[in-house]
């Protein structure tokens, strides 16, 4: 499938599960700037150490190293990509214009409740990275990883107060893209609180025409 895609929502909203399914089914790259960044912070590099300063306390990576790292990804995929976690603001949706323009958006919408609910549940494996939720995906010990035995940790960013703050940040600087999109025809809205599969099913019924 030759495509232009990218997930818009806020936190917790899915984004991360649909791009891997939507991935999965059409052979798109997944264009990642968080998977990007948590690298850099698991290998301590200098990118890395201040991009989790930044992460921590629910602010955004700055415009120019994002639009860099994004660049010559976009440049590389075949036959086409789906973006996740970029562009997050008006300033980044121009310059990505500027690199080649979106086929679709594909837009996640979920409430601050239901965000902080579901982030506050995460627990992410140690080892293996393996990403549970103790709410509608709980491993069987909320310690202990399924798939590999590993400590289940939770990420410095999913406490409440950073969550709201993330969220805060998303509605002020992020929001604004759904009307960008909207107005250049490309915008299609999804009920977040709906299941995974459902709002999955919705997404390739219209990828597919």
């Amino acid at each position: 499938m030759l495509a232009r895609l990218m997930l818009l929502g806020p936190p917790g909203a899915g984004k991360g599960t649909q791009a891997k399914r939507i991935v999965a089914e059409t052979g798109l790259v997944h264009l990642s700037t968080g998977d990007i960044l948590r690298d850099e912070v698991a290998r301590a590099t200098e990118l890395g150490l201040s991009a989790k300063a930044v992460m921590d306390r629910g602010e955004l990576v700055s415009d120019e190293l994002i639009i860099g790292m994004i660049r010559g990804r976009i440049e590389t995929a075949s036959p086409g990509f789906l973006l996740d976690g970029f562009p997050r603001t008006i300033a980044q949706a121009e310059a990505l214009e500027e690199i080649t323009p979106l086929d679709f958006v594909i837009n996640i919408q979920l409430s601050r409740e239901e965000v902080v609910r579901r982030l506050t549940s995460r627990r992410v494996c140690r080892a293996c990275v393996k990403i549970y939720n103790l709410h509608f995906e709980p491993p069987a010990d909320e310690h202990t990883c399924d798939a590999c035995g590993g400590e289940l940790y939770q990420r410095d960013d999913d406490n409440e107060d950073v969550i709201n703050k993330r969220y805060a940040v998303y509605d002020a600087s992020t929001a604004p893209l759904i009307a960008f999109y909207r107005e250049r025809g490309v915008l299609k809205d999804f009920d977040g609180a709906k299941g995974s599969d459902a709002i999955f099913a919705e997404v390739m019924a219209i990828l597919r025409g």
